[in-house]
């Protein structure tokens, strides 16, 4: 049993004063990016993981309307046992402590991401997005997340500010890109740090509640692009044909192969900008710097995005001048 503190001590009262749950062990499970919180609680019929969300900087409302959407269809979500909205307390399904990133191996990458990759495609193909009552990543969404990039990377880390000229044309490719493509239920974070391993080698969905209707690529390249492990092309260019071939086979998408990877590569590069300014931010605002040592790998994809598009040249050519070799020095 931990010792609590103030807002813990309050959850754990709430636990076994008002819903009268036999707490034997009370510990802290995880905690995120964000300001929430994760204690697991041990009791005489098995485990719930709480959800501890201050109020004031937190809102549970979207996790449980797209934790009730995405239940509907079929993707394996926590169930939510109760809630106590005033406090920012939720008690949920325990998917035990190993996620994707702990347990991949070369030999059995091929399994779990068949596994995640099924997972993804109900959420896809299952989410009714009209009745969703989503927020659209849309080209202001798309652009503030590019802006953190901007601000918390080049300019508060490094110290350099980007040209106006190539942000706007370099924002113009990458939004438009994402815009074209046809518009599904995006998870937002769908990545290895985010998919629980179950028993049963399944996979279990979390951190949804950022959920948005946007580009069909945009889950794909957080799961095969991600920015906490890396993958050799070849093997990664066979996830992706495969999914896209599914996609294409259920009526998903009418694009050639070469028209998708396009698609995936510059959503990812959007992606990937956006992760390293939060990561920035993280570092410099929040004082979590261990997210630093991820900006090398997800900086990797950057620079291989924009050697393969000539249409990224100025924007890679200002990346090798005058950012490339600062930021080496800084991290």
């Amino acid at each position: 049993m931990i010792t609590p503190d103030k807002r813990a001590a309050t959850l754990l009262d709430w636990l076994e004063n008002e819903i009268y749950l036999n707490v034997n062990s009370f510990q802290l499970a995880s905690s995120d990016a964000s300001f929430r919180r994760y204690f697991r609680a041990i009791h005489p019929q098995g485990s719930y993981i709480i959800m501890d969300a201050p109020p004031d900087k937190e809102n549970t409302e979207p996790f449980i309307k797209i934790a009730a959407l995405l239940k509907r269809s079929s993707v394996n979500v926590p169930s939510i046992y109760y809630k106590n909205l005033q406090q920012g307390f939720l008690v949920l399904d325990d998917f035990g402590s190993k996620c994707l990133l702990d347990v991949l191996t070369v030999n059995n990458a091929d399994l779990f991401y068949e596994n995640a990759l099924n997972e993804l495609f109900k959420l896809q193909t299952n989410t009714c997005i009209k009745n969703a009552n989503l927020p659209n990543y849309d080209k202001a969404l798309l652009t503030e997340e590019l802006l953190l990039f901007y601000d918390w990377f080049t300019q508060k880390l490094i110290g350099k500010t980007m040209p106006e000229n190539i942000q706007q044309d370099l924002n113009k490719i990458l939004i438009n890109s994402a815009l074209e493509q046809p518009q599904v239920c995006v998870h937002r974070d769908y990545h290895s740090r985010n998919l629980m391993v179950l028993d049963s080698k399944a996979i279990g969905v979390i951190d949804f509640q950022d959920a948005v209707i946007g580009a069909i690529t945009y889950d794909l390249v957080s799961l095969l692009r991600d920015c906490y492990i890396s993958w050799p092309a070849q093997r990664l260019e066979t996830w992706l044909s495969n999914y896209y071939q599914r996609l294409f086979e259920n009526k998903m998408l009418n694009v050639s192969f070469a028209t998708f990877k396009r698609w995936f590569d510059l959503m990812g590069l959007q992606r990937q900008m956006k992760a390293i300014g939060i990561f920035s931010r993280l570092h410099l605002r929040d004082n979590k710097s261990t997210y630093l040592a991820d900006i090398p790998r997800t900086m990797a994809y950057v620079k291989q995005t924009c050697q393969d598009y000539p249409e990224l040249d100025e924007f890679y050519h200002w990346l090798k001048l005058q950012i490339l070799p600062v930021y080496q020095q800084k991290l």
